[in-house]
């Protein structure tokens, strides 16, 4: 082999040496899904079926800095709000993700202290949404399974008054109307 075939051919093998390499050590990263959700046995729930019976105003949102303007918004949609009704075996009835047809959902308690609300079966399935916090005026709900979340967001529920009731305390006279001029 000459002396200049054998340069070439070292070449070669230096510049393949440095593709090789460079294949193995600049693996872009790949962001790791989120896990799926670990459903535990269901205990019972803090939260009673008939507290979250009624009239609701919806909204939802993707980032937690969102949550007070959605929160507001959601009281807005009143004037067509979203009906939480018990379900005749003592859950709620409430939409699954990705169904148009009302369900009975069960409220699920968990070992760790977390409240679900699902179809029956362990907490914290795919199907359920974590009752992040509700204080029997405002209710926020997470989906667990992250491509759903992804979809739909975080939802959000404000109670809505009572048909034919407004806003107004109890004992206070209603307004009267401004004078015309």
């Amino acid at each position: 082999m000459s002396a200049r075939g054998f340069k070439l051919m070292a070449s070669v093998a230096t510049l393949s040496a440095l593709a090789l390499s460079a294949c193995t050590t600049s693996t872009p990263q790949v962001e790791a899904m989120a896990p799926a959700p670990v459903a535990q046995p269901a205990i019972p729930s803090q939260y009673r079926p008939e507290e979250l019976v009624g009239r609701w105003g919806y909204g939802a949102y993707h980032n937690d800095a969102d949550l007070a303007r959605t929160t507001a918004a959601a009281r807005g949609q009143c004037g067509q709000p979203v009906p939480i009704t018990r379900g005749p075996g003592g859950g709620v009835m409430m939409y699954l993700a990705d169904s148009a047809e009302l369900q009975e959902l069960q409220l699920k308690g968990s070992q760790n202290g977390k409240n679900y609300v699902g179809p029956p079966g362990d907490a914290g399935g795919p199907q359920d949404r974590e009752i992040v916090s509700f204080d029997g005026r405002t209710m926020v709900l997470r989906w667990m399974d992250p491509e759903v979340a992804g979809r739909y967001g975080t939802g959000v529920y404000v109670r809505c008054a009572a048909e034919g009731g407004g806003p107004r305390s109890a004992g206070r006279p209603p307004m009267q109307p401004a004078p015309q001029r």
